[in-house]
């Protein structure tokens, strides 16, 4: 059984990747973890006591398995085109989640935008994207007909189907926390990292020159 995560190391971590992830938009450089700066916050807590110890191994050892799941592919939101590669996701990373898009398809472009900066925040989990166009196998085995179609696994087995926003409320305006809500409740990912964001007004504002019929698209 994992151990489970002490509170404070949690916190520190949840913020130190949202200042990571703000510094590498703003950089355009790729995410980095300096170990000294969190330490030096975790010592700043004055509640350590006799906690210090187990704190700081507990924060070296995340830091650590982060590296070693971004080896991995984990902490990115990436397009595979094989669907080999796409399978071997949801064997090879106990949680995995894979978004079956269109390129034409507004509604999968607003899944793209969440998807990707929940990526970023779960290292845990494995989330990769492919186009229908280059799955006929899996698309025709997992009986994937409505697009935006979201499914997640653990283990190898799906445990949960996203097919359009209708869990997510329907509208396109759900925000990121609500789509990391639902992945919480199946159990893809442990706590939440997100709060209301807005993220799809702003793709919507992007895209307003795409048909807004498309509602949900059945894809055959």
């Amino acid at each position: 059984m994992e151990e489970e995560l002490d509170a404070k190391v949690a916190a520190v971590l949840d913020a130190h990747s949202e200042k990571a992830i703000a510094a590498s938009k703003e950089s355009g450089k790729e995410l980095s973890e300096d170990e000294d700066d969190l330490l030096e916050e975790l010592e700043r807590d004055e509640a350590l006591d006799a906690f210090r110890e187990k704190r700081l191994q507990q924060l070296h050892d995340e830091l650590a398995r982060a590296r070693r799941l971004k080896d991995q592919y984990h902490g990115s939101y990436r397009e595979v085109t094989a669907e080999k590669e796409a399978m071997e996701a949801t064997t090879s990373s106990k949680y995995s989640v894979i978004h079956f898009f269109h390129s034409d398809f507004r509604r999968c472009k607003i899944m793209d935008a969440h998807l990707e900066v929940l990526a970023q925040k779960h290292f845990d989990t494995k989330i990769l994207k492919i186009n229908v166009e280059n799955a006929p196998f899996l698309v025709e085995r997992l009986h994937v007909r409505v697009l935006p179609c979201v499914i997640s696994f653990i283990e190898g087995k799906s445990v949960d189907r996203l097919e359009g926003f209708e869990k997510l409320g329907s509208a396109d305006e759900f925000s990121t926390a609500t789509l990391e809500a639902h992945f919480i409740m199946v159990g893809i990912f442990q706590r939440p990292k997100t709060i209301d964001d807005g993220v799809s007004k702003g793709i919507l504002r992007t895209e307003k020159k795409v048909d807004d019929n498309d509602d949900d698209d059945d894809w055959d």
